[in-house]
């Protein structure tokens, strides 16, 4: 434990350091514990803080709940109430009163109920009922939904008025159940499987807040394995924010009350008809542009657009253009052909030996017939045919003359 240095013993200490003192002392000697009794001197303050004692058969000891705390608690606390409190052992200096600050409370024999309660998650978790895999989405729009809860349920009323207020277009079915005392688990897990076999989208599953006692109907398995096996979704509104049950983990949804399961489980109307009509207004934008679109197109398509007569006389000129130039082209080809033509005959007749012959030459051929160049190429006595421009001659080598004699 630790250690708290006092002053000397010829030391006066003052009430203020005396009670300091005794204060660090308990809260540093005593951690958190679990304090059992019965409530008496009950008070609710203006403030939001309670105010009780704890008394037993022999001793009694006086207890503060702050504000922050006891709003969490779900329950009324009433004198006579056997309870366990979560405590730490202070010191009310002003006063100079022994006190507990309670942390947590809860009704006595609860605890083994917890225990259970604990068990049955980690086994159930272990088997993957709460996989969060397996969760299935909420339907976006619920024609009909069912409620599992007792008709007598103040919770079924914050339900329907809820569910009035945001969706009157959809439907309910009430599966009424008992939601506390003995039998209830069983009942409620049959309730949810006629629920699971309608014509519904989702299920409700809701009742008010309570104790452990009072919701324990939610922790038992065959509630749990009802869920699990539903076909339709399942949004669990048991109890307060702060109240959890094995059925929370089990369903596909858990709401922190049951006004919250009904706001889940189908969305307002005036949210509904803002999206319809955001939507239509989209969709006439989008049609709109896509009828300026296809007008735009028209439009390109109709300046494209001939009339066949004007085609047809389109077709004519283009071939008239066509026959003009082809005659030109032919024109000019024959033209230059001709002048070619021309040419080469201007060669030839240079070539025609006839012509040569006009000029006073004589083409001269030998007896072989060929062509006479050279006199060495003949003899003596040799028949020669010459060619005149008019008419031949018919001759015969007399002489050789060689060509340096010629000269």
């Amino acid at each position: 434990m630790p250690e708290t240095t006092l002053p000397v013993n010829n030391s006066v200490l003052s009430v203020s350091t005396l009670n300091r003192l005794v204060r660090d002392c308990l809260e540093s000697a005593f951690p958190l514990s679990w304090v059992g009794g019965e409530i008496s001197n009950l008070t609710y303050a203006a403030s939001g803080h309670v105010y009780f004692s704890l008394k037993d058969a022999g001793a009694q000891v006086r207890c503060v709940m702050w504000r922050s705390r006891a709003q969490t608690l779900g329950w009324r606390l009433e004198n006579g109430q056997k309870v366990e409190a979560r405590a730490l052992v202070s010191f009310y200096e002003p006063r100079g009163e022994f006190q507990l600050n309670i942390e947590a409370i809860r009704r006595a024999g609860q605890g083994d109920l917890f225990e259970r309660f604990l068990r049955l998650k980690a086994q159930l978790e272990a088997e993957g009922l709460f996989d969060p895999g397996r969760k299935r989405p909420l339907p976006s729009f619920p024609p009909r939904l069912a409620i599992v809860t007792s008709p007598q349920a103040a919770a079924l009323r914050d339900v329907l008025s809820t569910l009035h207020r945001r969706a009157p277009h959809v439907a309910i079915s009430l599966f009424p159940t008992p939601v506390q005392g003995d039998g209830a688990g069983p009942r409620i897990a049959a309730a949810i499987a006629a629920a699971a076999a309608s014509d519904c989208a989702a299920i409700i599953l809701c009742r008010g807040g309570g104790s452990i006692e009072d919701l324990w109907a939610f922790n038992e398995e065959c509630v749990a394995r009802a869920i699990v096996a539903s076909r339709l979704p399942v949004i669990s509104g048991v109890g307060h924010e702060t109240d959890f049950t094995i059925a929370d983990f089990a369903a596909d949804h858990r709401a922190a009350t049951p006004t919250a399961a009904a706001e889940q489980a189908a969305p307002e109307r005036q949210q509904l008809l803002a999206l319809l009509a955001r939507q239509q207004q989209r969709l006439q934008q989008l049609g709109q542009r896509r009828l300026a679109d296809r007008q735009q197109a028209l439009d390109w398509l109709r300046s494209r657009l001939v009339h066949p007569a004007e085609r047809i006389e389109r077709q004519r000129q283009t071939i008239r253009e066509l026959a003009r130039r082809l005659q030109q082209a032919g024109q000019w080809q024959s033209t230059r052909r001709q002048m070619k033509l021309n040419a080469l005959n201007g060669s030839l007749k240079q070539l025609d030996p006839l012509a040569v012959l006009s000029r006073g030459y004589a083409l001269v051929t030998g007896p072989d017939g060929r062509a006479l160049r050279d006199g060495s190429s003949v003899s003596t006595g040799d028949n020669l045919d010459i060619r005149l421009a008019n008419g031949r001659l018919a001759a015969a080598v007399t002489q050789i003359v060689a060509p340096s004699q010629a000269d």
